[in-house]
């Protein structure tokens, strides 16, 4: 059966106060809207119609690369008013549409698919997820008739009856489409807000004899994010269950409630995590790693057996049985390779490292392609740009690049080369040859005397 997704993303959210569309704060390194959007890809939902207002093209920009369509409420008239607004998004379709929020990133796909599935082999017209909370203050509530959902009502709309209902509305949903259409034509704004409903067309499928269905989850997977608080309160509950993915496959959390991890992170079994370690987008560290406390890793692929202590790692890989730090900085497009040693205060920019090569200490290597099994001495810097252009280094197989070496680009240093230490290269090094540019060492005897600068 035919399948698809409308995301309400058009709010600004008054009480979060930002300038930034409420959808766009992020919830372990990625987007609301986005953690919601690709939710519905896990349960092979493909077309996808994300509903924007607010600071609509910020939100086009950060969604554009889930390939998603969108329809525009340039007025924030209720939910029911929202979904009209994807009319023609929806005009035409046979099936079933699932209706959620951009602003609750915790649904799980698993409850996605349970209420998919409950709506598809029950027949239903509409299927709502719901919770069952002691204190249901706030919420929409779920009114039951001999255990059939009869009706929505908001919490500003009930009765005293209707008050005293624990079943909330979780304010997501699945419609047979073509009754969803009919139904959008039937609601009106006569309520306290002076809004259009989308709980409306519940009442109005029940008065038509329609079937509608309900799905209890846990409250914790329907929270709406409407303050920083309760992104905060977001975030716990996201990291806690990311956590405890990662140490149920076998990775060891030294402190779990210190160690921030992305949705998206692989991480092998038996690698080791100490505290304060930040691991964001779509990064993928190996097996039996161990990352020391307070690193930074992002979008990068970390491969087996690496020990990274105290460094930042960005958009690069990092081969076996390599040490990076502490304080080392790995700057995008970098490829170290295996057996490497990356070490403390060391700075590698969009270069390549070889096999078994060790920057052990102080230098900086940009833009440049560097052989196995190198050696350089500390306070080596690649000096790649010329103040209008990065200009390129190529080091051969197992060259020794002495301390304090300057490297002017764009520079060749052949296989096995040896550069004195101080020296300031700006011609080829070929292939075995010691390389020495600095001037003679002289002494000037008696210079200090008579100068004064004795010290008494």
């Amino acid at each position: 059966m035919y399948k698809c997704a409308l995301i309400l993303a058009a709010g600004q959210g008054k009480r979060i106060k930002s300038d930034l569309p409420k959808v766009l704060h992020k919830v372990s390194g990625k987007e609301m809207v986005n953690h919601v959007i690709d939710t519905m890809r896990k349960v092979d939902i493909e077309d996808i119609n994300v509903i924007i207002g607010k600071g609509s093209e910020l939100v086009k920009e950060k969604t554009s690369s889930r390939n998603v369509t969108y329809s525009l409420q340039e007025e924030q008239l209720g939910t029911g008013h929202a979904v009209k607004c994807a009319v023609d998004f929806l005009k035409g379709k046979k099936g079933t549409v699932g209706i959620f929020c951009g602003d609750a990133p915790l649904i799980k796909n698993e409850t996605v698919k349970k209420l998919l599935n409950e709506h598809i082999e029950k027949g239903n017209s509409a299927t709502l997820l719901t919770s069952i909370l002691k204190d249901a203050t706030g919420y929409g509530r779920v009114i039951r008739e001999n255990d059939e959902v009869l009706k929505i009502v908001e919490h500003k709309d009930c009765n005293e009856d209707e008050l005293k209902a624990k079943e909330m509305n979780a304010a997501m949903y699945c419609f047979d489409i073509e009754e969803l259409l009919e139904c959008l034509n039937k609601i009106t704004n006569n309520n306290e807000q002076g809004e259009y409903y989308l709980t409306d067309v519940i009442g109005i499928l029940k008065n038509n004899g329609k079937k509608v269905g309900a799905v209890v989850t846990d409250y914790e997977e329907t929270i709406g994010v409407n303050s920083r608080v309760q992104l905060a309160e977001a975030e716990e509950i996201l990291r806690n269950r990311i956590n405890l993915r990662h140490m149920e496959n076998g990775v060891t959390l030294i402190d779990p409630k210190g160690t921030y991890i992305g949705e998206d992170v692989e991480i092998g079994k038996d690698t080791i995590i100490y505290p304060g370690n930040v691991i964001e987008g779509k990064t993928i560290i190996g097996e039996r790693c161990i990352l020391y406390p307070n690193s930074r890793i992002n979008n990068s692929c970390i491969a087996s057996e690496v020990e990274i202590q105290s460094s930042v790692i960005i958009e690069s890989t990092i081969g076996d049985n390599t040490t990076v730090g502490p304080f080392a900085y790995i700057r995008p497009d970098s490829v170290i390779g295996k057996n490497a040693r990356i070490g403390d205060f060391v700075e590698i920019k969009k270069s390549t490292i070889g096999d078994n090569t060790k920057v052990s200490h102080l230098t900086y290597i940009g833009d440049a392609e560097v052989g196995s099994g190198c050696n350089f001495g500390c306070g080596t810097v690649v000096v790649n740009y010329d103040g209008k252009n990065k200009n390129k280094t190529q080091i051969g197989d197992n060259s020794f690049v002495g301390c304090n070496t300057n490297l002017i680009s764009p520079v060749k240093v052949g296989n096995n080369t040896y550069i004195a230490a101080g020296s300031t290269i700006t011609n080829e090094v070929k292939e075995g040859d010691l390389a020495i540019a600095r001037a003679k060492q002289r002494n000037i005897e008696g210079w200090v005397n008579r100068r004064g600068l004795t010290n008494k």
